[in-house]
């Protein structure tokens, strides 16, 4: 019975609403350090009111009408739009569709950096004056190839014949690679991609997160770049500290390297029970190092296939723990993302469709528990 409910809700119409538009700034229903120039309210339509609280994220510059679509499945939730850039040092526009209160949320604490240089304060020295950036872009998930660094370096070796700025032709060129590439100037005219514990701390995570299991650096920073990054979705959940003072069960799709299990973990929310999916094995190694070495006293339970959680799996989940607090993941971003020239077929793409994994299984979970209160 329960496999049965996706099936209906696809065969939804579409209707002829008004596209959703993005905001600017695109500071959603609100963040830590701007100032909004109303009290934001709004009301969830009925059938989105949990349990479970559920909490969906992807790229914010989708295909036309993915949003939309995305939001209809999703109980015809309002999606809230975020850069991350007014959380930590670097860009990263994304959309949210969850059913959390808006009211009385929190930041994490120390609040992170927020500008290249309170992050990285040594390169001060060495920024040129031309270069006049103060935030990073998105954080992609490879840095620059060794033909790409060679270029960079002979445009540096030409810079050194200039004793004041150089030529305005070598300042763009030099510019917009360190814009499209995130370089840092760590010496006189000499650009530098970020370390791996650097991509760590400006998404959020503990020094050395990726490093468990051994993995590569190229695997480190895909890992990363596919992340959540921490400040911003911690600050959307700060709003369940009080509601679960005991500890909370989480179900986590598309979990990545944990960054909704490190976003709890930092808002001192107990993990009684997580039930990851994620069918990289890197990343599950990561989840599964840092759960060991921050000492969870928690069950963290892993599947590699989100088609493994059918209706038999989740009830037998949901009759051992209760039912879930939290259903909490963002479905792959290939086939959304602008810089997908090649495969950007939206939400039918072979990857992003798994959004429609996602909507299955929050479906399946409302339903079962709803059964479970009658």
């Amino acid at each position: 019975m329960y496999n049965e409910l996706p099936v209906r809700k696809k065969q939804r119409a579409i209707t002829d609403e008004e596209p959703i538009h993005l905001p600017r700034p695109m500071i959603g229903f609100g963040v830590p350090t701007e100032s909004l120039p109303a009290i934001v309210q709004r009301t969830l339509p009925e059938q989105a009111i949990g349990p479970p609280f559920f909490y969906y994220e992807n790229v914010a510059l989708a295909p036309k009408g993915v949003w939309d679509t995305m939001s209809r499945f999703l109980y015809d939730v309002e999606p809230e739009f975020v850069d991350s850039k007014y959380f930590c040092a670097t860009a990263r526009k994304r959309g949210y569709i969850h059913n959390l209160p808006i009211e009385d949320r929190f930041p994490l604490l120390p609040l992170p950096p927020r500008t290249i240089h309170e992050a990285f304060p040594l390169t001060k020295k060495w920024w040129p004056s031309w270069d006049t950036r103060t935030k990073l872009n998105c954080l992609q998930t490879s840095i620059g190839s060794a033909r790409l660094a060679d270029r960079i370096r002979k445009a540096m070796k030409a810079m050194e014949n200039f004793d004041g700025e150089p030529p305005l032709m070598v300042q763009k060129y030099v510019l917009d690679e360190c814009r499209k590439w995130n370089l840092l100037w760590v010496g006189r005219n000499k650009a530098s991609p970020l370390e791996t514990d650097e991509f760590e701390m400006l998404m959020g995570f503990p020094r050395n997160h990726t490093r468990g299991g051994g993995i590569s650096r190229t695997d480190r920073y895909k890992s990363l770049g596919n992340a959540f990054q921490v400040d911003t979705v911690a600050y959307h959940l700060s709003v369940l500290k009080d509601l679960y003072p005991n500890g909370i069960n989480v179900l986590s799709l598309f979990s990545g390297i944990g960054g909704a299990e490190v976003a709890l973990y930092r808002l001192g929310i107990p993990l009684n029970n997580v039930v990851s999916v994620e069918i990289s094995e890197v990343n599950r190694n990561i989840l599964r190092s840092w759960w060991e070495q921050t000492n969870q006293k928690g069950n963290l339970i892993d599947f590699n296939d989100i088609q493994q959680l059918n209706g038999d799996v989740l009830e037998q989940m949901i009759d051992s723990f209760g039912g879930f607090d939290l259903v909490i993941g963002g479905s792959p971003c290939n086939n959304l993302t602008g810089s997908n020239r090649v495969t950007r077929d939206g939400l039918e793409g072979k990857d992003s469709s798994l959004f429609y994994d996602y909507v299955r299984i929050v479906d399946l979970v409302k339903s079962i528990m709803s059964n479970r209160r009658v």
